[in-house]
């Protein structure tokens, strides 16, 4: 589509413009603020190729090469991210309207967790990979409430999730997640409850951004695959390996990791000394967890005991575009598509309203 517009053109300062430029968003880049952000939707969702050569003239007949569809969407994650660490918000605060718990308080979660990116050497050569930390806010479905909606064909509240990357370690996503959490009513949740790993630091960096948290819940099932290792180790045969993983996995659930920590240190070495080195280690790990193992109670509080949405998450957000086959990064470029891929897969009112925001600013 072809336009004509006026120029005009002043004779003492010997300068012009095209004032309907500025009605058409023609005057930000070599691309449109529409034409940006079908970029941005495309590579959010396939490879750079791909985009370039299939999903942008078949959307749009828009017909890019792949040099500027890459350029394009890592300056736009760029901008995604700046913007969040700068703590600028994105859309109007509208406070979720947080599940309840078995005690009928509100209950807001939140968690970090780590995956990998493979990394892109000099002269495209692979390199080590680095490691990108995914952040995110969200309001879990009550297990009650979900089975009552399957029974009764009533329809399900919608799952509701932010998510926050960086390449710059877990301790770059706190704050930003705290902003995003904000913006959807943290402050509102009578709960704040954080589901993760057993990641180094990673309970008192929860803390120390969020300080009213209630729980800092370690993954049941990252501790019950510690018992699973022991089990190999100390029981004769992989029959009776997995009936004891399965019997000490039913008790740390229903007794919780201080009665789990006691039985194991109450273990006679004596009759299988070649285990001594698995227990050691067994126990150590539950010493230093056992606090964040009450699963006895935060079941009977209703509070979710499993690191499966932050985890979820890192393969949405980062390994289902970002680690395909032959897929290699440098980290500026791994960084931007992380927040892009972030900012598309959050709730789809937070997309709308950067791009609103940015063609305003523009």
């Amino acid at each position: 589509m072809s336009i004509e517009r006026g120029y005009y053109h002043c004779p003492r300062c010997k300068t012009g413009h095209c004032p309907a430029d500025a009605a058409f968003a023609l005057t930000g880049g070599e691309l449109t603020a529409g034409a940006a952000e079908l970029v941005g939707l495309a590579t959010a969702t396939e490879s750079f190729a791909k985009a370039a050569e299939v999903l942008l003239p078949r959307m749009s007949g828009l017909r890019l090469a792949e040099s500027t569809v890459e350029r394009t969407a890592e300056a736009i994650g760029g901008e995604v991210g700046r913007t969040l660490e700068a703590k600028v918000p994105f859309d109007e605060a509208r406070p979720w309207a947080w599940h309840k718990d078995a005690e009928g308080k509100t209950c807001a979660y939140v968690s970090i967790d780590l995956t990998g990116v493979r990394k892109q050497g000099p002269k495209g050569a692979a390199a080590e990979g680095e490691m990108i930390a995914v952040g995110m806010v969200y309001n879990p479905i009550p297990e009650a409430r979900d089975r009552w909606a399957t029974s009764s064909r009533r329809r399900r509240p919608p799952w509701q999730a932010r998510y926050v990357t960086s390449l710059e370690g877990q301790e770059a996503v706190a704050e930003p997640l705290r902003h995003v959490a904000a913006r959807v009513g943290l402050s509102a949740a009578q709960r704040w409850i954080a589901v993760c790993d057993g990641g180094s630091g990673l309970e008192s960096l929860l803390r120390s951004h969020f300080g009213r948290i209630d729980a800092v819940i370690l993954d049941f099932f990252h501790a019950s695959e510690h018992l699973a290792d022991f089990a190999k180790v100390w029981c004769a045969g992989d029959a009776e390996a997995k009936a004891a993983h399965a019997a000490w996995s039913h008790r740390l659930k229903h007794e919780g990791g201080a009665a789990m920590l006691a039985w194991l240190e109450g273990l006679d070495l004596a009759a299988n000394s070649r285990a001594r080195g698995a227990w050691e280690e067994v126990v150590t790990y539950f010493r230093n967890q056992h606090h964040r193992m009450d699963y006895p109670a935060y079941l009977a509080k209703g509070w979710q005991i499993g690191s499966g949405p932050v985890e979820s998450a890192c393969k949405l957000v980062i390994n289902s575009r970002m680690n395909g086959a032959g897929m290699r990064w440098g980290h500026q470029g791994a960084d931007a598509m992380g927040h892009l891929r972030a900012l598309y897969l959050s709730e789809s009112t937070l997309w709308t309203s950067f791009w609103a925001n940015r063609r305003k600013a523009g």
